[in-house]
């Protein structure tokens, strides 16, 4: 695999007209960019690689400037040297913007994947070819709203749904016990996620009703990087707690959480934390803990199947998160990942990621687009 040099990489940042959301009161709605990273090698060998950024107002061009800066230093190089490369593209000065290095490296590995003609998952492990899967919701109206969501996405085949709402502790709290009152003694995973909004008191006060209700698990009431409140929620409830996965992402970090006992599981985003390399480190640093990663998937398909491919390599891991309503998420995407009727999502078919891609939408939608040789 060593022959394959790369010598082309191409960068689109797609702007897309479709549906946004948002996740909290006041929030305005979302723009989502896919910033998509495709590597070519002499040999005609290609690796493709998305990640999202989420920001108001418009859309977020700094990927794509930041990796205007780094690409140069992987032309030349092999996808057979990842972890070198990997290594090599960490700046130590002012933080490189975590989806660049995230991109490189998953499109790199996308390559090797492609090269040996196995799906990602098959060459990182295969630890299983399905998982479980949980409708990730956008902020909806009112209670009842959330009830009729939750009963579609049952009647679809889903077994667990995740609460984007409000917010607002006792607000939130409120939908929650209208929900549980509804669906209650179901086969229904139910899960809150507070989007880093709460103080501490509000979050313990949810936290406590979320354990007496068997909650699933209560996500991201405080900033990922205040583990002592973490650790404070953790001791007054029973609800499994854990961050929102954008902030601590290296190693050290997230061992220094796992040894304060800040959160009952892990959480990360392959496309966030620096890409594959660092995210297998990251499972067998939690299996060693005896945790689950719960990593997360939010954004267009590229970034849902990098993560997904890890859950599948994987044993620790019990949720894929199926962002929903599907149709926003999958612009420019000719292959999808859905939910099936069972309650499971399924690896993609084919070598690498094996995501096909529209590339006429993805021009006719690009924003930003360039390349170097």
């Amino acid at each position: 695999m060593q022959n394959h040099i790369i010598d082309r990489a191409e960068v689109f940042l797609v702007g897309p007209d479709v549906e946004r959301y948002t996740w909290a009161a006041g929030m305005t709605e979302q723009y989502m960019v896919n910033i998509i990273l495709r590597l070519t090698a002499g040999s005609g060998l290609q690796g493709l690689a998305g990640a999202a950024m989420i920001t108001p107002h418009g859309f977020d061009r700094s990927v794509g400037e930041a990796l205007r800066a780094v690409l140069p230093d992987v032309i030349g190089k092999s996808p057979a040297y990842r972890e070198a490369l990997w290594h090599s593209l960490r700046n130590f000065g002012t933080p490189m913007v975590p989806q660049a290095h995230s991109l490189i490296d998953i499109a790199l590995w996308d390559m090797a994947a492609r090269h040996a003609g196995l799906p990602l998952y098959q060459l990182l492990g295969g630890a299983r070819d399905k998982i479980l899967s949980y409708a990730s919701t956008p902020l909806l109206a009112d209670d009842q709203a959330y009830i009729d969501y939750v009963g579609a996405r049952a009647s679809e085949g889903f077994k667990a749904v995740k609460f984007h709402c409000w917010c607002v502790p006792r607000r939130d709290l409120k939908m929650c016990e209208a929900v549980h009152r509804h669906f209650g003694g179901r086969d229904l995973a139910l899960m809150l996620d507070a989007e880093q909004r709460y103080d501490l008191a509000g979050a313990i006060m949810v936290a406590k009703k979320l354990g007496e209700m068997g909650f699933r698990w209560f996500e991201a009431p405080l900033p990922d990087t205040d583990i002592e409140g973490y650790r404070t929620i953790r001791q007054a409830s029973s609800v499994p707690v854990i961050a929102a996965g954008n902030t601590w992402l290296d190693l050290q970090m997230l061992l220094q959480a796992v040894r304060r006992g800040a959160w009952s599981a892990l959480r990360v985003d392959a496309t966030i934390c620096g890409g594959i390399t660092p995210i297998r480190k990251v499972m067998a640093l939690a299996e060693a803990y005896g945790m689950t990663v719960e990593i997360q998937c939010w954004g267009y398909t590229l970034t849902q199947a990098a993560n997904l491919h890890v859950m599948l390599a994987y044993a620790n891991c019990d949720y894929f998160e199926q962002p929903v309503p599907y149709p926003a998420f999958e612009f420019g995407a000719k292959t999808v990942i859905r939910t099936d009727a069972q309650g499971y999502v399924h690896a993609p078919p084919g070598p690498g990621l094996g995501i096909d891609l529209d590339w006429t939408a993805i021009e006719s939608a690009a924003i930003m687009k360039y390349e170097i040789r």
